[in-house]
């Protein structure tokens, strides 16, 4: 198996026009379905989002979600993101144990905090999507967000799943009712270098993780999120 840093060289030397080929082999338009901002039945929805993509989320605040200038300037943590709940179990006073980075924020229907579904308003807005739904955070949305419904497959990066796009199996394409529709090449070209980016980040943030972490020794009633800056409370608090 090669080390995460020789994987990371992998993904350095990615030719960004190659992903845009494969992803022009398959096709893709967003339709604004909302399928990947939802959760599924008792599941609710999982994804990854690094600590600093959690502070542009936190800085665009609920005024850049929707103009309202009395709104709060700053979400709180928690507002934007949870501890990824793989590991954690259900104790007497809720969730304790340990677990390996964060997953956005869901509201009380498991779908992602940030999707809204859209009503018509007639001013072209993005309210303006009648029986569609869109993110209130599009512009500093994360990587994992913005490359969906591709990924690539290295080893250290998130979704290795999926349906192989190219011959190598490198890029992955997971389930969307927008594939197979025309993309044009300039479209592709930005997400290929998008998917690039995110696969670079996952596995630099993979080596953070592997490098900041220390076993724990805060109570075992309390969660413990170890990500690529170290051992940190659901609040995004650092433990001293």
């Amino acid at each position: 198996m090669e080390s995460l840093e020789a994987e990371l060289e992998r993904a350095r030397d990615l030719d960004v026009g190659d992903l845009a080929d494969a992803i022009e082999s398959i096709g893709f338009e967003c339709t604004r379905c909302g399928g990947c901002c939802k959760g599924e039945t008792d599941e609710p929805h999982t994804a990854t989002v690094f600590p600093d993509e959690v502070r542009a989320l936190q800085s665009a605040g609920a005024s850049g979600a929707h103009g309202d200038d009395d709104a709060p300037t700053e979400y709180d943590w928690r507002d934007v993101a949870r501890p990824m709940p793989y590991g954690l179990t259900e104790g007497e006073d809720g969730l304790e144990g340990e677990t390996f980075e964060w997953a956005l924020q869901t509201d009380a229907c498991g779908d992602c905090r940030f999707y809204e579904e859209g009503s018509s308003t007639g001013d072209g807005s993005a309210d303006d999507q009648q029986g569609e739904g869109y993110c209130t955070v599009h512009e500093d949305r994360p990587l994992i967000c913005e490359t969906y419904p591709f990924s690539v497959a290295l080893g250290g990066t998130s979704q290795p799943m999926g349906e192989a796009v190219d011959e190598e199996g490198i890029v992955r394409a997971h389930e969307c009712e927008g594939l197979g529709r025309d993309i044009n090449r300039a479209d592709a070209i930005t997400l290929a270098e998008a998917l690039r980016t995110r696969a670079i980040r996952e596995l630099e943030e993979a080596i953070a993780v592997r490098d900041e972490y220390e076993p724990t020794t805060v109570g075992s009633s309390e969660v413990v999120v170890h990500d690529s800056e170290g051992a940190k409370r659901p609040d995004g608090t650092s433990f001293d």
